[in-house]
């Protein structure tokens, strides 16, 4: 076996194979979320009791309880095991999918919608694959899962308008119930039972540390702005295909026509903004730029949604940024957390990302049936200015990366003269060693990194 670092360039075949199911699992589950995000208002208009307001309730619902219990099914996990807690949150997601596929009322769609929220595996997912995954790889397969929910929006942007035509929302709620079923296969059939399970402060949240987390001002502005992002994309899509439809003059079946470009035009923007950010240490100034786009993209539509060319131009601007904004922001938890709480730091931010879709989708509904399309657009553009004033204030992140090493057995006075040795490593920024994990949590500048003193701490033979 080799060290920490060690380890083969690569990640084993099974390591792969464990996190392409996670990811795929994961993006599955999420695309049933976003598939009906472009084609739902649509859709609720004929549905018995259905006004604007809980109209926008439906879409957003998911997220309250999403947010609510994924950081609570994660530390359930820790006492009962992953594989189980995930195969319930899919049984619960098929269920509310089934209700919602069935329902002729807003009210048993808003039921279905919060039961799928309640399928909310994204901790035990995350904490599946760090059990599954070695340390020095487990950066690698996080990404992989990033990616995959970033491909599955994308895609659902493109596929809800194009299956409403084929089988209409109510298919999509039925296609999302087999997926989740099919992904109760995967989990059973294709990964790995990991030998041990423990928890892994850089994937999980733990609960002693949220006091901390929650008091830290620079995490709690990140953790307001993916709720702020996340609340502009839900409120926009609120009221977003009644804009196209009905303002703009493109039938609901061409949504699609429209999405497609744009979204594919607007992922490889973000590229060499994020080379600016990260190669170039500009992380700040590209992040304000990005929220300020924002901004403008909001103010645009809210005044500019009268036709197709405005609103495609004015979403090209608009996703460009979201699609930046959603790379930087897990880059900056990263860099601002504490080595040992970056799990914490992590369920934080995603529960307030859900949140947030929450919020969105519940005043977006409610300011569209007071005050018309244009006001929610208007209070988006509001939310990102103060969001805006917000990452002005933020102070510049330090520009480490983390890494976690496994040490061996180790008391607490060992522990703690190994984290002060480990700290004086040409590179290493802050050590933090956890005996009873037998593992160091570290921050790094890996440009001026001694990977050769920092191995020698290492020991052989362990596996995340």
């Amino acid at each position: 076996m080799s060290t920490d670092l060690d380890a083969a360039a690569g990640m084993s075949r099974n390591e792969v194979r464990s996190a392409a199911s996670m990811a795929g699992i994961y993006a599955l589950r999420m695309l049933g979320l976003f598939m009906i995000l472009p084609v739902f208002a649509l859709y609720a208009e004929d549905l018995q009791g259905a006004t604007p307001a809980l109209a926008g309730l439906a879409i957003g619902i998911y997220g309250m309880t999403q947010a609510l219990l994924q950081i609570p099914f994660g530390l359930v996990s820790d006492k009962i095991g992953r594989k189980p807690v995930i195969i319930f949150g899919l049984l619960v997601f098929a269920l509310g999918s089934t209700v919602a596929a069935s329902a002729d009322t807003i009210t048993m769609v808003i039921v279905g919608r919060a039961l799928q929220g309640a399928g909310a595996i994204a901790a035990a997912v995350m904490a599946l694959t760090a059990d599954l995954i070695r340390e020095e790889h487990r950066v690698k397969a996080m990404a992989m899962i990033g990616m995959s929910i970033g491909a599955s929006f994308a895609l659902a942007m493109v596929l809800g308008p194009v299956l409403n035509t084929w089988i209409g929302v109510p298919g999509i709620f039925w296609l999302t119930a087999i997926l989740a079923v099919g992904g109760i296969g995967v989990i059973v059939l294709i990964v790995p039972t990991p030998a041990v399970s423990r928890v892994h402060r850089d994937a999980e949240a733990v609960p002693g540390q949220f006091t901390a987390v929650l008091r830290d001002p620079q995490l709690l502005r990140l953790d307001l702005g993916i709720f702020c992002l996340h609340l502009i994309l839900t409120a926009s899509f609120v009221v977003l295909p009644l804009a196209l439809r009905d303002v703009a003059g493109l039938p609901a079946a061409r949504h699609w026509e429209l999405y497609l470009p744009v979204l594919v035009m607007s992922l490889p923007m973000a590229i060499p903004f994020i080379l600016q950010a990260e190669k170039h240490r500009r992380m700040k100034q590209v992040f304000v730029g990005a929220v300020a786009v924002i901004a403008i993209a909001e103010a645009g539509l809210s005044l500019l949604h009268g036709s197709v060319l405005s609103i495609a131009l004015l979403l090209f601007v608009f996703y460009s940024a979201f699609n930046l904004l959603e790379a930087i922001l897990p880059s900056l938890i990263a860099k601002v957390a504490p080595p040992d709480r970056k799990g914490t730091a992590m369920g934080v931010y995603s529960s307030s990302q859900f949140f947030g879709a929450f919020v969105g989708g519940s005043v977006g509904g409610l300011l569209h049936g007071r005050y018309g399309l244009g006001s929610v657009f208007l209070f988006c553009a509001a939310v990102a200015l103060l969001w805006l004033l917000l990452a002005v204030t933020m102070k510049s992140p330090r520009y480490l990366g983390t890494r976690v090493l496994r040490i061996g057995p180790q008391d607490a006075v060992s522990a703690h003269k190994l984290a002060a040795q480990i700290t004086a490593v040409r590179g290493v920024a802050e050590a933090v060693v956890i005996a009873e994990d037998q593992v160091a949590y570290l921050k790094i500048d890996q440009q001026a990194l001694d990977e050769t003193a920092l191995r020698s701490f290492a020991v052989p033979g362990a596996e995340a």
